[in-house]
């Protein structure tokens, strides 16, 4: 390809609304072009980006027996209605009617479209497993696009979709597509890790995330260090040391005047936050809900909504003519003993395990001490409410929690049958019984792929690309196209280079070198040939882009050097 022809905007100054290095370098370097708020076009060099990920994707995918089909991204009411995910999936969720009200979503996942699709024709154990998958579009309505195409309104994704008999047969698929994901972020040259996720509105019980570490990544992953725990901050599980043999004391109701919240509490009363049980007023679908926790922890929101199984977005703050309803109270000093009206009250295990608890007494400007569950108050228990903190121990206790940083680039889960009973997807199994099929799911985000390995590899002068996914491979900039020598000597690289196979770009253009050099170095492929004032003595300077020294030889040298240093680096 020769530059002069192509399509390459590049500029200078970064966006003024990016956050991230990679929007920054995919906006300046002519990959992307916003068109409006979340929503983004890709560049011819984008477009060649996106081309090679997704063919990395599909070796893997084909390797492992999933098989390619595209459904449309446009899907019917009625399957997201059968499912219950039509009024819980969201506000993310894009609806629009056709010219009759017809309504119909722009798909932001694809569990119903795939369980409808094969749910008239595969209906026979002998049919299974099967595993298919596609590439396309998705769409949510992101509250907040930010961080270019890693949170953008629409994106592009690999999904895949497994069918099994039973859940053996499920493991092993999920093992499959566990298998076929490290090879593809591998391929892709990502550190990376493996952590337990939360299934949210996917449903299932089991799935974990492969999260690409950044500094910028919106993910928290908690981990260890000598062990193989990982975990996302939504799903991240430790060790609360408690003393559960102190001995009970006798409640006692105290005031506690102008001490609203738990820092004024405890230094208040001069108690530890962790003994003092702090009350989390919330509504849920429009009923109020107390949920305790101890008050130096925060409450897990993710962990809350797979306890309710109810969607975030009919989960608020109560307000506080609803506090006072239920408490009779200021805000502040709610709690769970004595309520005013029927409540909700949500109890945190670990609430159950400490001795003497500081409560809210219902009564403004009063607390009580020395509280215990069971005896002074009641609620329904849930297992792990709490989110965790760097410095906590790890459930064995041996190990202190470590956080990094992450963009969730992966992701898979064991579905069950949530889908396919709800949308009356069966096969009869081998001794003619109707059965369920056992589901599981499996994305990639491929353009958030794009934004995770930039973050990971680029310097102040733009991006270092990985070969396997570099838009071309070589880079020959052509210092002065006025020279004949430097010009034919540029064009019999080039030729050389296409003939074994090389994606090249020749930089032919009437530009400055500087401008060519730093254009250059924005777009970040791994390999260059400089042709300039030594051209006609057949002397050019090769380099690579991930260390920029410049090393002078003949241009059959560069030219071995480039084939040779590409077939190794495709090869890994």
């Amino acid at each position: 390809m020769r530059l002069s022809n192509y399509y390459m905007p590049t500029l200078r100054d970064d966006p003024q609304d990016a956050e991230t290095q990679s929007h920054k370098l995919l906006v300046r370097g002519a990959f992307i072009r916003k068109t409006s708020s979340g929503v983004y076009s890709y560049l011819p060099l984008g477009m060649r980006v996106i081309n090679k990920i997704e063919n990395i994707v599909r070796k893997s995918m084909e390797k492992y027996d999933s098989i390619e089909v595209s459904t449309s991204v446009l899907q019917s009411k009625d399957i997201w209605e059968k499912s219950g995910r039509w009024q819980n999936f969201g506000p993310e969720m894009f609806k629009i009617k056709d010219r009759h009200d017809r309504e119909y979503c722009l798909g932001p996942t694809a569990e119903e479209q795939f369980t409808s699709l094969i749910k008239d024709e595969l209906n026979s154990y002998k049919q299974l497993p099967l595993n298919l998958y596609q590439i396309v579009s998705k769409f949510r309505d992101e509250k907040r696009p930010r961080f270019g195409i890693n949170r953008s309104r629409d994106f592009i994704m690999k999904d895949a979709y497994s069918f099994d008999v039973d859940m053996e047969g499920l493991e092993k698929s999920y093992q499959k597509m566990w298998d076929a994901y490290v090879e593809v972020f591998d391929a892709l040259g990502l550190d990376y890790k493996i952590v337990e996720g939360d299934s949210g509105a996917m449903g299932g019980n089991t799935s974990h995330e492969f999260m690409a570490l950044a500094e910028t990544g919106e993910g928290e992953i908690f981990y260890t260090e000598n062990s193989d725990y990982a975990a996302t901050d939504e799903s991240a599980k430790f060790f609360l040391d408690i003393d559960e043999n102190e001995e009970e004391k006798e409640i006692e109701l105290v005031q506690t005047k102008d001490t609203k919240t738990i820092e004024e509490v405890s230094n208040f009363l001069k108690i530890d936050q962790n003994k003092c049980a702090k009350a989390v007023d919330l509504l849920v679908q429009g009923n109020p809900v107390l949920v305790l926790v101890p008050g130096d922890r925060e409450l897990n929101m993710a962990k809350l909504i797979s306890y309710l199984q109810v969607p975030e977005h009919e989960i608020e703050m109560m307000d506080d003519e609803t506090i006072r309803k239920i408490t009779g109270a200021e805000p502040g000093f709610t709690g769970p003993k004595d309520l005013k009206e029927d409540v909700r009250l949500i109890v945190d295990k670990s609430i159950t395990r400490y001795r003497n608890l500081v409560i809210g007494a219902n009564k403004t400007d009063h607390h009580f001490i020395n509280a215990n569950f069971k005896r002074d108050f009641d609620g329904e228990i849930a297992d792990d409410l709490l989110t965790a903190k760097e410095g906590d121990l790890s459930l064995d206790g041996k190990e202190e929690l470590k956080i990094a940083r992450g963009i969730e680039v992966g992701n898979i889960f064991q579905l069950g049958t949530k889908y396919s009973e709800s949308l009356e997807a069966y096969f009869l199994d081998e001794n003619g019984k109707q059965k369920p099929f056992i589901m599981g799911s499996y994305g990639i985000g491929i353009t958030r792929s794009i934004s995770a390995i930039i973050e990971q590899n680029y310097d102040d002068n733009g991006i270092i690309w990985p070969t396997k996914v570099a838009p071309f491979e070589a880079w020959i900039t052509l210092v002065n196209k006025n020279k004949e020598d430097q010009k034919q000597l540029a064009e019999k690289i080039y030729e050389s280079l296409l003939d074994q196979g090389i994606e090249v770009m020749l930089d032919d253009r009437k530009e400055r070198a500087g401008v060519k050099f730093n254009d250059r170095d924005l777009v970040g492929c791994p390999y260059r040939i400089t042709v300039g004032k030594d051209a006609s003595d057949d002397i050019v300077e090769f380099s690579k882009r991930s260390d920029m020294e410049n090393l002078k030889m003949s241009s059959d040298e560069a030219i071995e050097k480039i084939v040779t240093s590409i077939k190794e680096d495709l090869c890994k």
